[in-house]
């Protein structure tokens, strides 16, 4: 199976959000390079958030471009074979922890937002990521910084769209 055929499929099954999930599923027929970054009308990404749900904390990264805190995450690449492995690839690259997990289920969110030209949206399907309770983190190339915060910190450094995440994460965690 490709990685479109998987997106596909993903977004099928997925059962909230249903206008979001349409304007995903009508974006890839429309473009069957919608999941690349090179398609200028927008890209589907995969993003993770990593949490440690026993200590009620949420590791972000403060994103070297766009100066925010945010989940882990990013393109979809030709090694990726599913959109879980480039959320779970993403995540671990961006937070340097190893021994990583999504969340049985699939995707928790899925977030459309604009970016800056040549593209004009991400398409992101939001995934959770568990931490292993010894979790060490790094600084990636992509990021000024990497550190965790307490669920009730994240609305003082995050925008709205990790907020929500964060919500659908704990939710999908106490299912």
């Amino acid at each position: 199976m490709s990685l479109y055929d998987d997106a596909v499929l993903v977004l099928k099954r997925y059962e909230d959000q249903s206008e979001l999930r349409q304007v995903y599923l009508d974006h890839l027929a429309a473009h069957p390079d919608g999941l690349w970054k090179a398609c200028s009308d927008g890209h589907v990404t995969a993003s993770a958030l990593v949490v440690d749900p026993d200590r009620g904390r949420v590791l972000l990264t403060l994103h070297r471009k766009l100066r925010m805190w945010l989940q882990m995450g990013g393109h979809c690449e030709p090694g990726d074979a599913t959109l879980a492995a480039a959320a779970l690839r993403e995540a671990t690259e961006e937070s340097g922890v190893t021994g990583l997990t999504l969340l049985p289920g699939g995707p928790v969110r899925l977030d459309r937002h604009p970016i800056p030209a040549p593209c004009n949206w991400h398409l992101d399907v939001q995934y959770a990521a568990l931490a292993p309770s010894d979790a060490e983190h790094a600084i990636s190339d992509e990021s000024l910084d990497v550190r965790w915060f307490a669920y009730d910190e994240v609305p003082d450094v995050a925008d709205d769209s990790v907020v929500r995440l964060l919500e659908a994460t704990r939710a999908a965690v106490n299912a």
